[in-house]
């Protein structure tokens, strides 16, 4: 199995595959969610192969794609490529835990769960990747991958390992039931 190692304003985030795993491209995503044409895919691919710039950069700088967009387009191929993991069958290791503060799990719903030799390994969902992107890039400092996991299986292991009652993912807290009168 080999490694590829991308950059992402930073952060290394390695992906283990076998150099198959990308197969949903961001342009397909981007064609499929109504943002570009096929034939502006098209134009900005012949762009890359004559600049070597990236493939968002190149869609937000001739067709004013908000990078937003193309963030939400990668972390859908990230989220498709890397590993699926159930963060409660595993033991995050304490100094990986102590990578984030409570506060930092849930609000970023992100789990560290180990060290990969200097890689920190953290577990989020594929709809939080962007967000626990954010984090690991601008405040844990040390190059980081993900693996994903289901929302349920997350909100138990934050709870497990950053117990704060009342947190559910995604920065709501539930709330009691009450009896009704």
């Amino acid at each position: 199995m080999g490694r590829r190692m991308h950059h992402h304003h930073g952060t290394r985030l390695w992906e283990k595959g076998n150099g198959t795993d990308m197969e949903i491209r961001i342009g397909t995503l981007l064609v499929e969610h109504g943002v570009l044409t096929t034939d502006q895919v098209k134009a900005v691919l012949n762009v890359q192969q004559r600049t070597g710039q990236p493939f968002g950069l190149i869609c937000e700088e001739i067709y004013a794609v908000d990078p937003s967009q193309i963030e939400s387009a990668w972390a859908q191929q990230y989220a498709h490529a890397t590993r699926h993991i159930d963060p409660r069958l595993m033991t995050p290791e304490p100094d990986a835990l102590a990578m984030a503060t409570r506060r930092q799990a849930w609000q970023f719903n992100t789990l560290p769960i180990a060290w990969d030799g200097q890689e920190l390994m953290l577990a989020t969902t594929p709809e939080a990747l962007a967000r626990a992107l954010r984090f690991a890039t601008n405040v844990l400092g040390v190059p980081a991958y993900f693996v994903m996991c289901d929302a349920d299986a997350l909100q138990c292991a934050l709870q497990e390992h950053y117990t704060l009652p009342g947190a559910t993912l995604y920065g709501r807290r539930s709330r009691p039931r009450t009896k009704a009168a």
